[in-house]
């Protein structure tokens, strides 16, 4: 008995240890059809561990012979199946009764919901699924490509704008838009830029974060200030990172643009143009990049994925090549060796010419004489100092993470976050022609030069926490940190007041952001109220500071090289001709009586001669009067409630109060409801109210700097609103913008056939833009502050309002052997400047003029009509065997710009130089082509049929070519990608 006992222990032991070891599963998943279903998620339960189907259906997993795998595949019906020691299993899953119901959190701290059910629109892009087709692979760009509400334009030019694509919803400003990583705000960059919407923006930069580490991206279209704070008036982005897979997977993507030119023959460009403004046939853009990411699952049930990124591009040039007469390289001065130095020496800046008078060459002469003749003899053509525009060349790296793991029973510990570098440098400045006697050297730049504006980014983000259960409440105790850092440089340039000691190459300055946030929520969820109850309320305390450190002294200083200090007293201004020495123009320097000015005093006395350019050319270094440390500190309560009613019906609401170190209390608030009519359709809508904190950067930054009329250069300075000259102006401190959000639409179910829409209204008060230009003449009391230079503003210069329709179509079915979706999503809105708000400053404008000039027609413009109104998107997805393809088209509504200031027109009238710029349509393409379940490869391109914006017109044509807020300019661009897992 004893002995039988024994054998029968043994004999368990043995089925126990051959159940619980892990034994390798293989399979294949279909669906109900008999067609293969790439793609589908197989997870081990109770873990993390899992792995993914290829594109033949099959699947290789390594398990405990007596765990239960969970199979699931977007559109079907979720299966969990015991294992029980089998090492092949072949499952089908069945159609669900819901297709294309992504569970999402965004939007609600209750249970989650699919998008169909939410009371406001959300949406779900699967980059996981959809990147391997897609020729984006900058984040936003990947957004922007996908979801017709989102936007992220770059900028061709403009300074610091080259270096940062700003994300926005709704046609709203980058900064009215919240961005979270896993439900934690994500932190900003610290580059105030230009952006679409008319006025600088601080706004999250999206590139740091490693596309291939990334699950998928919810985004609510609906104002969330009530739930998630400041910023959130236009939407929120919700970023949802991978976890755990098993293997590593990478991606290596080359690509370029062929960089030919449109058909000019229905432009208004001139002949003269037309031929100036011609392709080279080179490519350009080349670009590479690699990405890798592996996840491990632990034995209790965490997992760590870690991704990487490596890509390195070179920049586009888009020149704009203006005819001789419009931007002559050369002046007649030049031309005719008429220039002087400080002293009256003659500065010889034609040597041909000399040589040629030398030898008596008559038709030598001539030529040098005209601008055609210099260049042609020192072999330059006009598209070798045109202006250029175009991306810039970057090198990027990025580093990312996410881990959870059990801490006990009810505690989970996680953390998540990622580091990144880019270096840019980009064609962001005018062409300083030889011609602009104040701005070049003859010594340094005979022909001129091309100045080059550089930044070092790095990027921080870490957030760590606890999630686990309190009593009856589900909580979430997590702290996050993000920085930002810019170092600005410039190469290719120097300042002219110092003269040919000036060095070329400067550094311009240091920007930095960081921002620490402590959150604790709590949630519960009710069963036996009505037909469910959920509860959360929390706290949140941010911290947050921004900084700029100077740049060296010569790039922001202004030199003695123009300036002429008395050697003797009673010294008359005379060169060592006898003549009155002469400024840059060639007039003499005389007193009333037409005699030349005398400095009385030895080694004190000072005359401005030569008024050279001050500070670094293009762009000034930030000087020690830009410097900023600013901090401030936000503490946050809210209530977050959604009761199902019944199972039709819906209600939610939301109120917090935030407290700002710099600005007071703040309370908003949010209703919205979702109500079924049958099984298959559903209204919803939603009001809140919300609110903006200016930023520390928009609160803080200051800079002078060039910008240019036709092709005239003006100096003048941004003042922060704490300012002498914004006091003396009358103009006070920055307030919050505030916001009511009105949302309504329906959601319905027909068939496989999917479609939402919903329309909203957005009012926002007291809206952020700058002002214009101010001088002296405008303002005298400005005069003892700004002397001969202009200034400007950051105001709450205006009510604005934006309104509008979003729908979006999913329909998904098998076609043949294979698997067809179509998603076609379109936003059809209207912005609009209801009114400016002008305090009582001290101008003697008129208040007709003081109105233009405090938000000018060209930034209410920009707002109003700069953007697409409309943008409609059309995708299909097919695979079927060893293929998978995609194909989108996007259509891009009309734009107008409107003009800032009356000028003289080509047609010689006088007015604004106003113009519309039609519809434009791209088409995208992606095929992939899997050699084995571990290898695929990928071909496709991004507007492939080369399709160009119009031509601007012939007044604004400067610096830009096209205009950049349809398709963009860079034309189109075609990739290969390799794919492979490990």
């Amino acid at each position: 008995m004893k002995k039988a006992l024994v054998l029968s222990l043994l004999f368990l032991n043995c089925i126990y240890i051959s159940y619980g070891q892990e034994i390798t599963i293989t399979g294949t998943v279909i669906d109900e059809e008999g067609v293969v279903l790439p793609g589908t998620d197989i997870i081990i339960k109770g873990t993390t561990k899992g792995a993914t189907t290829n594109f033949d259906g099959e699947y290789t997993i390594d398990a405990p012979s007596d765990a239960i795998l969970i199979f699931s595949s977007l559109g079907y019906g979720t299966k969990e199946i015991p294992v029980n020691g089998k090492e092949v299993l072949n499952i089908t899953l069945a159609m669900a009764a819901e297709q294309l119901l992504e569970t999402i959190v965004i939007g609600s701290r209750g249970q989650p919901r699919t998008k169909l059910n939410t009371p406001v629109p959300v949406d779900v892009i699967d980059i996981k699924k959809d990147a391997i087709n897609m020729p984006q692979q900058d984040l936003s760009q990947m957004l922007a490509a996908s979801a017709p509400s989102f936007t992220a334009y770059t900028s061709g030019g403009g300074d610091l704008s080259s270096f940062v694509s700003p994300p926005s919803l709704r046609g709203l400003a980058p900064n009215q838009m919240l961005v979270l990583v896993n439900g934690k705000r994500r932190h900003t960059s610290a580059i105030l830029a230009a952006s679409q919407t008319g006025t600088p923006s601080n706004a999250v930069d999206m590139k740091f974060i490693p596309s291939i580490g990334i699950d998928h991206i919810e985004i609510l279209r609906d104002g969330a200030s009530a739930q998630y704070g400041s910023d959130a008036i236009a939407g929120v982005i919700n970023v949802v990172t991978k976890k755990g897979t098993g293997e590593f997977t990478g991606t290596l993507t080359v690509g370029g643009y062929p960089n030919k030119s449109p058909d000019f023959s229905d432009s208004d460009l001139t002949d003269g143009e037309k031929a100036l403004n011609r392709s080279s046939g080179d490519w350009d853009g080349f670009n590479f990049q690699f990405d890798g990411n592996y996840g491990i699952g632990f034995e209790n049930g965490g997992y760590f994925n870690v991704s990487a990124l490596i890509s390195q591009s070179e920049r586009t040039i888009r020149p704009t090549v203006l005819e001789i007469d419009r931007a002559p390289l050369y002046s007649d001065t030049y031309l005719n060796n008429q220039t002087t130095d400080v002293n009256g020496r003659p500065v010889i800046t034609n040597p041909e010419l000399v040589a040629a008078q030398a030898s008596g060459n008559a038709a030598a002469i001539s030529s040098l004489t005209t601008v055609e003749g210099l260049m042609a003899a020192r072999d330059i053509e006009q598209v070798d100092v045109a202006t250029y525009s175009g991306l810039p060349a970057k090198t990027l790296m990025g580093f990312g993470f996410n881990l959870e793991n059990p801490l006990s029973e009810t505690t989970d510990f996680y953390a998540f976050g990622d580091f990144g570098y880019q270096y840019s440098d980009a064609y962001s400045c005018f062409y300083r022609r030889a011609a602009q006697a104040d701005r070049t050297s003859f010594d340094l730049y005979p022909n001129g030069f091309r100045p080059q504006i550089y930044t070092d980014q790095y990027n921080l983000s870490l957030s760590m926490g606890l999630t686990g259960e309190l009593g009856e409440f589900d909580f979430d105790l997590s702290n996050s940190f993000g920085m930002n850092s810019a170092k600005y440089g410039m190469f290719n340039t120097w300042n002219a007041s110092i003269g040919t000691g000036s060095p070329t190459d400067m550094y311009l300055g240091t920007h930095s952001f960081a921002q620490n946030t402590l959150n604790l929520d709590f949630t519960n969820y009710y069963e036996d109220i009505l037909s469910g109850l959920n509860v959360a309320f929390g706290g949140e305390l941010r911290v947050e500071n921004y900084a700029i450190v100077a740049g060296q002294e010569e790039s922001w200083t202004a030199g003695t090289a123009g300036v002429v200090t008395a050697t003797e007293d009673n010294q008359a201004l005379v060169g060592p001709d006898g003549f009155p020495l002469e400024d840059l123009n060639g007039t003499p320097i005389v007193d009333d009586s037409g005699n030349p000015v005398v400095l009385p005093y030895a080694g004190v006395s000072q005359e401005l001669v030569k008024n050279y350019a001050l500070n670094c050319q293009c762009f000034r270094g930030f000087a020690p009067e830009n410097e900023s440390n600013s901090y401030r500190s936000v503490m946050a309560a809210y209530v977050d409630m959604e009761l199902d009613v019944t199972e039709a019906f819906l209600v939610s609401g939301a109120i917090r109060l935030e407290n700002y170190s710099d600005f007071g209390n703040v309370l908003t608030g949010k209703v919205a409801a979702r109500y079924s009519i049958g099984d298959n359709f559903a209204l919803r809508g939603s009001f809140s109210s919300g609110f903006r904190a200016p930023s520390l950067q928009e609160l803080n930054y200051s800079h002078s700097y060039t910008f240019f009329v036709g092709l005239t250069p003006f100096d003048g300075t941004l003042y922060p609103n704490s300012s002498s000259a914004a006091r003396a102006l009358g103009i006070g401190q920055l307030q919050e913008e505030r916001s009511r959000n009105y949302s309504l639409g329906f959601t319905t179910k027909i068939g496989k056939l999917n479609l939402t829409v919903d329309a909203y209204k957005i009012d926002i008060f007291d809206r952020i833009f700058e002002t214009g230009e101010f001088d002296a003449g405008q303002a005298p009391v400005l005069s003892p502050i700004i002397g001969s230079g202009l200034a400007s503003f950051r105001i709450n210069g205006g009510d604005i309002s934006t309104k509008g329709v979003e729908a979006v179509l999913n329909y998904n079915t098998n076609l043949g052997a294979g698997k067809l979706g179509v998603t076609l999503s379109g936003t059809f809105r209207e912005n609009k400047f209801e009114n400016v708000n002008i305090p009582d400053l001290n101008t003697n404008l008129t208040d007709a003029e003081l109105a233009d000039n405090y938000v000018n027609r060209g930034l209410i413009g920009q707002f109003e009509t700069g953007t697409p109104s409309s943008k409609i998107i059309g995708t299909l997805n097919y695979s079927i065997g060893k293929f998978s393809a995609m194909l989108r088209g996007t259509r891009f509504g009309s734009v107008q710009t409107r003009d800032s200031r009356e000028r003289t027109l080509l047609d010689g009238s006088f007015g604004y130089a106003d113009q519309y710029f039609t519809p434009e349509f791209t088409t995208d393409i992606g095929i992939t082509y899997n050699f084995t379940d571990k290898i695929s490869f990928t071909i496709g391109g991004n507007n492939i049929f080369n399709e160009y914006p119009e031509i601007v017109r012939y007044e604004l044509r400067t610096f830009n070519l096209y205009s950049n807020y349809q398709q963009g300019s860079s034309g189109a661009y075609y990739f290969g990608r390799l794919s492979f897992t490990l």
